[in-house]
C-alpha cells in the first residue's frame, strides 16, 4: 500500500469536502426529482367525434401545462403531472383498448372520454384496476347509475340539463305570450340522444307542449333532407334537437335553403348549436338557434386567460375545452389532497372534493354517488354572430330573442 504524503493527505480531504459542497448545493431537482404522475387523458381525435375529442385534449394540455408550470403536485415534492393520451377513435372498443394500455402504462387516473358509450365502456374498464376515471361530458346517467366506486362525472347528465332545459323553454314560452304550443324532436338514435328524446317525450306534454313526432337519425349522416321535409310537412312551433356536430349542421343548413322557419330552434344538448365554428362558417342558419348546453362562466377571469390560449392555439372557443380543463384541475385537486397517487386515495379524495377554482358556471364540486351535484347546464343563443347566455338569469348576459318568426 502506498503512503501518501502530508500534500497528498491535504489535496484529498481537499477535494473530497468540495465534492461534498457540490453535492449539497446541487438543485433539488438534480438530487431527487419527484418521479411524475402520469394522468390518461382520453379522448375521440379520430373518427366522426374527433372535433370534440381535439378540443377536449387542447382543456386538458392547457391544465396539464398551467398546473407543472405552478410547481406541480406540491404535498409531493412537485412532482409533475404527465399525459398519457389515449385515442378512442370514436368507438366504445377504441375507449377500452386505451384504457388497458394506460394500466399497463401504470396512470394514476383518466379524464375523459366525452360520448357516452365511450365513457360507459371505458369506466367500467377502468373499475377493474381501480383506475379513477373522471368523465367530462357523457350525459348517459346510466355513467353514474352502476355503482362504479372509481367513476365520477365533473359535468351534469342529461336527467339534469333535460330539467334545465324544460324549466327555461316554459319560462321563456310564458314570457313571450305562449306562441310555441307543438313541437318536433330530432335527436341521433345512439345512447346519448335516444335516451334525451324519451325524457323529452315524456315530459313536454306536462309542460302544456305537444310532441307531433320524434325524429331519430343515425350518426354520421351524410344527408338530413328526409328530415326537414318531414318537418315541413308537420309544421311544429318549434324544432328541439339533440344531435351531435355534423348532423346538426346538415340539419340547420337544410332547413335554411328549404325555408323552413320554425318560431324557434331549441336545442338540448347539441354538438353544433353552442359551438363558434358552426357561428363563423354558417352565421345566417345559426342566427338565433337556443341550445341548453355546457358552457364556461365567462366572467371568471381564469376563463379569459384560458379562451386566450385556445386563441393562441388557432381554434375556437367550444365547450370541451373548458370542461376538460376544469376536469383536470378538480383531478389535481384530489392528487395534492391526498398526497399520493395510489387510486385508492385518489378516489377517496375526489369523494371529499369541495374544488371550486374551475371556470364552470357551478358551484363547490361535491360529488354523490359519482355525480358532481354542484354542476349545472346553461341556456345559450346565437345572436349576432356571437354566443349568448340567456338563462340562468344570475349567469346570463343576454335576454333571449323570441319567437324569430
Amino acid at each position: 500500500m502506498t503512503k501518501l504524503s502530508g500534500f497528498d493527505r491535504r489535496s484529498l480531504l481537499k477535494t473530497a469536502a468540495l465534492g461534498s459542497i457540490a453535492t449539497i448545493g446541487m438543485p433539488a431537482v438534480l438530487r431527487a426529482q419527484a418521479p411524475a404522475i402520469k394522468i390518461g387523458i382520453l379522448q375521440p381525435v379520430t373518427g366522426a367525434l374527433a372535433q370534440d375529442g381535439e378540443y377536449g385534449r387542447l382543456g386538458a394540455e392547457i391544465a396539464l401545462k398551467e398546473l407543472n408550470a405552478a410547481g406541480g403536485i406540491k404535498s409531493m415534492g412537485g412532482a409533475k403531472l404527465e399525459m398519457v393520451f389515449g385515442d378512442a377513435r370514436s368507438n366504445p372498443e377504441g375507449g377500452t383498448q386505451e384504457v388497458e394500455r394506460m394500466q399497463a402504462e401504470g396512470v394514476a387516473a383518466i379524464v375523459g372520454g366525452f360520448a357516452s358509450p365511450i365513457c360507459l365502456a371505458a369506466s367500467q374498464a377502468a373499475s377493474r384496476y381501480d383506475i379513477p376515471y373522471l368523465v367530462d361530458v357523457g350525459v348517459s346517467d346510466q355513467i353514474v347509475k352502476r355503482g362504479l366506486k372509481n367513476t365520477f362525472r365533473f359535468g351534469p347528465g342529461f336527467g339534469s340539463v333535460t330539467a334545465s332545459a324544460l324549466d327555461n323553454l316554459v319560462k321563456l314560452n310564458d314570457a313571450a305570450g305562449k306562441p310555441a304550443k307543438t313541437v318536433v324532436i330530432v335527436h341521433e338514435d345512439g345512447l346519448f340522444g335516444s335516451g334525451m328524446a324519451k325524457l323529452l317525450q315524456a315530459e313536454l306534454p306536462k309542460r302544456g307542449f305537444e310532441v307531433l313526432e320524434t325524429v331519430a337519425h343515425p350518426t354520421p349522416s351524410r344527408d338530413m333532407a328526409n328530415v326537414a321535409l318531414r318537418i315541413r310537412a308537420l309544421n311544429p312551433d318549434l324544432v328541439i334537437p339533440s344531435s351531435y356536430y355534423s348532423e346538426f349542421v346538415l340539419l340547420a343548413r337544410t332547413m335554411q335553403q328549404q325555408r323552413i322557419k320554425p318560431k324557434g330552434i331549441y336545442a338540448v344538448l347539441n354538438g353544433a348549436a353552442s359551438n363558434f365554428r358552426f357561428v363563423k362558417e354558417f352565421p345566417t342558419a345559426a342566427e338565433n338557434v337556443m341550445d341548453c348546453n355546457h358552457w364556461a362562466d365567462m366572467r371568471k377571469p381564469r376563463t379569459a386567460n384560458v379562451k386566450a390560449e385556445v386563441e393562441r392555439a388557432g381554434k375556437v372557443w367550444l365547450y370541451n375545452t373548458p370542461l376538460n380543463y376544469s376536469s383536470v384541475l378538480v383531478l389535481a385537486d384530489a392528487i395534492e389532497r391526498a398526497g399520493s397517487a395510489d387510486r385508492v386515495k385518489i378516489i377517496e379524495a375526489l369523494n371529499s372534493s369541495t374544488f371550486s377554482d374551475h371556470i364552470m358556471p357551478y358551484g363547490p364540486t361535491k360529488f354523490v354517488e359519482g355525480q358532481n351535484t354542484g354542476a349545472q347546464a346553461v341556456n345559450t343563443q346565437v345572436q349576432n354572430g356571437d354566443i349568448k347566455i340567456i338563462f340562468p338569469t344570475d349567469v346570463a348576459n343576454a335576454k333571449p330573442v323570441f319567437p324569430v318568426t
